[in-house]
């Protein structure tokens, strides 16, 4: 007998399924075909038609080819699920069944995390796969929003222990099964909803830890601003839970990466700064503007960054969180290590701490009296820096961001800086121990580590905190603070505004600053210590913009020119990072600065170290060029000086003497030129470029710009390649019009940095792009005509 044809509309929709139901038992009144349920079901989670739920199959089919195919019994169990979660339904057996779906999962999810996948290769469709399979995702992400749904003018409600079987049940799926969590992504209502189920401190972590997977994988950044009530939802977390908030911000406000790498280059990034004009504030900085808007936000992370670990939450609320952290496997790594060193201390001491089993609590919700032991230090330290470094990271992000004088401006008031330089000692750079804090599949020396990812991100946050900006102040102590104006004084120089205009009551206490505190750790760091570049950063982010000849000798008479040379002659560094940081560090340092290259002279006393030290310079322009480009200008000013000490440099320094020779010079103005080209340039090797204008200034201040280009021209035809270099300058210096005409930072940057106005840039690179050829300054003048090619189009859409 043929079926009877499906009516339009749901009624098409009922027929599908129906004929698909059929096709999955083999027909009408046929057996199920073997291996053919699954494939449905999987074409239909992909189509939306279908098989696509439990609840299309009888529960007698599902039990009989339960006993064929060993899925746990979880399809019935969904199938039961879906019958016992209606929206008149009290939900207690649902829960019930709920607590029997949870283990299954759960079990297969920890060994999938813990890399024993023995229990998911012997299992052919594991248990994770067939609750997804079989809609069991959906169907809890129904139950979960079931609050939204009104019923005569009353919303529904369901207890915050079934939220949290949920919860669990969604994570260990998202873990094992592929796809699971961009499902979830892609239901911005549902990711939204989430959000407010942090508002009971019973489903918070649970919560924060499903909202930071599904954002880690999700297209398009979420709006914090879309959040129901995001500023009362922030404001009434206890410190404890705006730590862990701390995880989802930094998905949400840092810009979004699209992981290519042509995405890196200028010309991609100006065409980008022009769509967002148009488009308006991106999603981040619209977060982060949401974020600042939070009374007293800035200052509770400023508070939590500076707390000390004996003000950290008590023993007992700590081991509760780490209770329920255990079913949370992002975190099980990291208590995997807290519980190891845990027994390590314990064992040592010869005391035990006792934990109590999952759901061993009082009345008032915490650990039994046998929980209350005293917990071990280093576990104590470990909670305190997982939680720093996600503030820190936040903090970071903020003030690089849009409102950064606004940041700035809280950071100081909060003291952060001062805060920080108390901890540097005990916490953030302190002795490690014979077994120091790692996770679970590392080691102590991976840039995953706790311990590792602190100091960086504390030296990132001091890199941002002093780039041009005059509250870098704050990082020393007034005994310090002094000492910069006895230095002026001594000089017989003005005393730099920004030191005057410093609150003293914001700067830090004790006998050291936190700059000081960093030079003493920098020069004791071993040689291929992976901090050395992220320590040389924030260094050289203090010293950055206009000259200071006193922030210099503040540095110079605590060894760090010595320090340098050190590492980058005797210990023969190998690493391009560190050299390029060591480089750029050595150039601020020694820029205009006669007892820098007296210093310099004296530690490279022989030729051999100076061929070493010049050997490393060539060995990788784009990571030594800030160094010539510095040297160069402080050998323009000293040519102009009438100073005996001055002269006697000149006579003496290696250094200086070298780069004053033209084909020196040359050389370096060949090689800067050739290694960039305008499809490749980055905000890394985008410095070669002003390198060579900076060259090419002083010449032309001394009226030998024709010689210099008459020189690379007659370099041009000595490589058999004939305009093949200068071609490729006249298109970089176009790009260089459009970058930074339009980019006032930038060309306030390269003013401050060489002490040359920013009208004399222009005035030179307008020179050198002049069309006319009788122009001896022209590019095009020093073209042959057979081989011009300066029209070239390298704007990207």
């Amino acid at each position: 007998m043929a079926a009877a044809p499906a009516a339009a509309g749901a009624g098409a929709v009922r027929g599908r399924r129906s004929a698909a139901t059929v096709a999955a038992w083999g027909g009408w009144g046929g057996r199920p075909r073997p291996g053919n349920i699954l494939l449905q079901l999987r074409q239909g989670q992909l189509t939306g038609r279908g098989l696509v739920r439990a609840v299309q199959f009888t529960e007698t089919f599902l039990t009989e080819r339960d006993k064929q195919s060993k899925w746990s019994g979880i399809p019935q169990l969904l199938l039961k699920l879906y019958a016992t979660s209606h929206l008149h339904s009290d939900f207690i057996e649902c829960q019930n069944i709920l607590k029997e779906i949870s283990p299954l999962l759960s079990m297969e999810a920890m060994a999938f995390v813990t890399e024993d996948r023995k229990l998911t290769q012997e299992t052919t469709y594991p248990n994770t796969y067939i609750f997804d399979l079989f809609g069991g995702v959906d169907l809890l992400v129904e139950i979960l929003m079931r609050p939204t749904i009104s019923i005569r003018g009353q919303k529904l409600k369901i207890s915050d222990e079934m939220s949290k079987d949920c919860l669990s049940i969604l994570y260990n799926t998202c873990v094992c099964t592929e796809g699971v969590t961009k499902r979830l992504a892609e239901k911005n209502d549902f990711v939204i909803f989430l959000f407010t189920l942090m508002t009971s401190k019973k489903t918070f972590l649970q919560t924060a830890t499903l909202i930071e997977d599904i954002l880690g994988v999700k297209k398009e950044m979420i709006r914090l601003d879309e959040v129901p009530n995001l500023s009362s939802l922030v404001s009434n977390f206890d410190q404890q839970q705006l730590a862990n908030f701390c995880r989802i911000l930094a998905v949400t406000i840092s810009e979004m990466d699209t992981g290519n790498d042509d995405k890196h280059t200028l010309l991609a990034k100006n065409a980008q700064h022009k769509k967002s004009l148009s488009l308006g504030p991106s999603a981040a900085e619209i977060n982060q503007a949401a974020l600042l808007s939070i009374p007293g936000f800035v200052e509770r992370l400023c508070k939590l960054a500076t707390r000390k670990v004996s003000e950290s939450t008590g023993t007992a609320s700590f081991l509760q969180e780490l209770e329920e952290w255990y079913t949370w496997l992002d975190n099980a790594l990291v208590l995997d290590a807290l519980m190891r060193v845990a027994n390590e201390e314990s064992e040592h001491n010869q005391a035990s701490t006792v934990f109590p089993p999952p759901g061993a609590s009082e009345e008032n919700g915490l650990p039994h009296t046998s929980a209350r032991t005293q917990l071990p230090q280093s576990m104590k330290i470990m909670h305190e820096i997982m939680y720093k470094l996600e503030v820190l990271y936040v903090l970071c992000v903020l003030l690089m961001g849009r409102q950064r004088n606004q940041v700035h401006r809280m950071i100081a008031e909060f003291k952060l800086i001062p805060g920080l330089n108390n901890l540097f000692d005990k916490l953030i750079w302190r002795k490690h121990s014979a077994s120091a804090l790692v996770l679970h599949g590392h080691n102590q020396n991976c840039d995953c580590s706790p311990d590792i990812t602190l100091k960086i991100q504390f030296l990132r946050l001091l890199q941002s905190f002093s780039d041009h900006h005059e509250n870098k102040y704050l990082l020393l102590n007034n005994q310090e603070l002094n000492e910069l104006s006895a230095i002026s004084l001594k000089a017989n120089i003005p005393e730099v505004e920004a030191v005057l205009n410093t609150d003293r009551s914001l700067v830090c206490d004790g006998k050291r600053g936190l700059l000081t505190r960093l030079l003493q750790v920098m020069k004791k760091e071993p040689a291929e210590s992976s901090f050395r570049f992220w320590q040389a950063r924030a260094v050289e982010s203090f010293l950055r913009g206009t000259t200071s000849y006193a922030d210099q000798m503040f540095l110079l008479k605590r060894g760090l020119l010595e320090h340098i040379l050190y590492c980058i002659v005797d210990s023969e560094c190998k690493s391009r990072d560190v050299l390029q940081s060591y480089f750029d560090l050595l150039g601020e340092l020694m820029k205009f600065n006669v007892d820098a290259f007296k210093r310099f002279n004296k530690y490279i006393n022989t030729d051999a170290k100076f061929q070493v030290f010049l050997k490393q310079i060539n060995s990788s322009l784009v990571d030594s060029n800030m160094l010539v480009r510095c040297v160069t200008l402080s050998l323009d000013r000293f040519e102009n000086q009438v100073d005996m000490k001055v002269a006697e440099v000149l006579s003496e320094c290696r250094l200086l003497a070298y780069i004053s020779q033209v084909p020196t010079q040359m050389s370096f103005l060949f090689r800067l030129i050739n290694i960039i080209h305008v499809q490749t340039l980055t905000q890394e090797n985008v410095s070669c470029l002003n390198t060579s204008l900076v060259i090419l200034m002083l010449a032309r201040r001394k009226e030998r710009l024709p010689l210099y280009l008459r020189l690379l021209q007659r370099m041009e035809h000595s490589k058999k390649y004939p305009g093949f270099l200068l071609n490729n300058f006249h298109n970089l210096l176009r790009f260089w019009q459009q970058h930074y005409l339009h980019k006032d930072k930038d060309s306030t940057c390269l003013e401050n940095s060489s002490c040359i106005s920013f009208s004399y840039w222009k005035e030179t690179v307008s020179i050198l792009l002049n069309p006319d050829r009788q122009s001896p300054s022209a590019l095009v003048s020093y073209i042959e005509e057979p081989y011009m090619d300066i029209d070239r189009d390298f704007t990207e859409e």
